[in-house]
């Protein structure tokens, strides 16, 4: 993770050029001058001039450089800031008219997800919502870490939250440090970065080894009710969204990893009506 980037953005001391923006984004994406030239289908020679300074992009370019960039919406609005335009994609809560069909989408995804547990968490991993199933998994932690804003990587990884119930906590923990470390990479989001160096602090334990080659997946193994429940994850995310919020939420869907797990789901949605 490029530091001083990450620094840069976090605490801004002056504006930043669209140039500078634009190299930042391109050496992030290891990707040379001559490479996202010919992507952007530009000469080498006029992106260097861009870079530069020395020549100005017009709006169509900078969309067509982040978008060879992937550079998530939220940044290609400084993007077009820093050149000169106005932001190209709205951001709107959930409860906005213009999102109603996708707050909808998202509650038919969770609904129907059940008996197994399915949650929504926006770009900082703080839950948006979740199905009834969720819950349950939750009994006995502690209510002030349940409180808004309810971020579940931190509940993973506190003493009083998930970790001390995790048989496999070394693994579950290192997959989830390594799909924050690969957002981070991709947005440079400050306050993802933070939360990553906060939870690196978390007393985990190191990953003994390699997985089992009977692994298909890391499972998410808890001990609840005198056994351990194992579950594996999916992740879903819009597919072709314009709205920065939409952009940036996730559904997480677990399913049983073993026929006990799945058995004790049935029964705890049938005695939950």
């Amino acid at each position: 993770m490029n530091a001083h980037a990450s620094t840069a953005r976090a605490e801004p001391s002056q504006p930043i050029r669209i140039g500078d923006h634009l190299r930042e984004w391109r050496q992030r994406r290891r990707m040379s001058q001559l490479d996202l030239a010919g992507e952007a289908e530009i000469s080498a020679r006029h992106l260097s001039f861009v870079e530069t300074g020395r020549a100005a992009p017009s709006r169509d370019m900078v969309l067509r450089l982040a978008e060879r960039l992937d550079v998530p919406l939220r940044e290609r609005n400084v993007l077009l800031v820093s050149a000169g335009f106005a932001p190209a994609f709205p951001q709107r809560p959930l409860e906005d008219p213009a999102l109603k069909s996708a707050r909808q989408a998202i509650d038919l995804v969770l609904k129907a997800h059940e008996p197994n547990p399915a949650l929504a968490y926006d770009r900082h991993w703080n839950l948006v919502t979740a199905n009834r199933m969720v819950a349950p998994l939750l009994d006995g932690i502690p209510e002030r870490l349940l409180g808004q804003p309810f971020n579940v990587l931190r509940l993973a990884f506190h003493p009083e939250g998930l970790a001390p119930r995790t048989v496999n906590l070394a693994e579950w923990c290192a997959h989830l440090l390594e799909r924050l470390h690969r957002q981070c990479e991709a947005t440079a989001d400050p306050e993802l970065i933070k939360l990553y160096h906060d939870l690196k602090s978390y007393p985990i334990p190191a990953r003994a080894g390699p997985l089992s080659s009977d692994n298909v997946a890391i499972p998410f193994k808890l001990r609840h009710d005198g056994g351990i429940l194992s579950f594996f994850s999916t992740t879903m995310v819009f597919g072709t969204p314009v709205d920065i919020t939409l952009s940036e939420l996730a559904l997480e869907t677990f399913f049983p990893a073993d026929e006990r797990t799945a058995a004790w789901l049935k029964r705890t949605a049938a005695n939950m009506g």
